[in-house]
C-alpha cells in the first residue's frame, strides 16, 4: 500500500473534517489505488502555505475518466481524471 500526500484548500478540508465530503476530484498524474493512505494537507491558497493541518485517509473506491473540463485539454488529454472516495482514519 502506497502513501499519497495532496493538498486541499482550506473551504475543502473544513468539509472533510467535518466528514460532509468523502471524494475528491483530481488529476490523474499519480497513481493510486483501493486501500492506499491520502494524507490530504490543508493549503491557504491566499497565503501559498500550509496551515499544518493534515488528514490521514484510506482510499476506498477509485474512478478515472476522461470526460470533465477543470484542467487544460493537454493535462486531460495526457492524464485524464480520478474520482477518490475516502474513509477518515480514526
Amino acid at each position: 500500500m502506497a502513501m499519497i500526500k495532496k493538498k486541499v484548500w482550506k473551504e475543502y478540508f473544513e468539509l472533510i473534517a467535518s466528514g460532509k465530503k468523502k471524494t475528491e476530484l483530481r488529476l490523474a498524474d499519480f497513481d493510486i489505488q483501493e486501500g492506499d493512505t491520502l494524507i490530504l494537507e490543508e493549503w491557504d491558497k491566499d497565503k501559498q502555505e500550509y496551515t499544518g493541518r493534515k488528514i490521514e485517509t484510506t482510499a476506498t473506491y477509485i474512478l478515472k475518466t476522461k470526460d470533465v473540463s477543470f484542467w487544460s485539454q493537454d493535462d486531460i488529454d495526457k492524464y485524464g481524471f480520478q474520482i477518490i472516495q475516502f474513509e477518515i482514519n480514526q
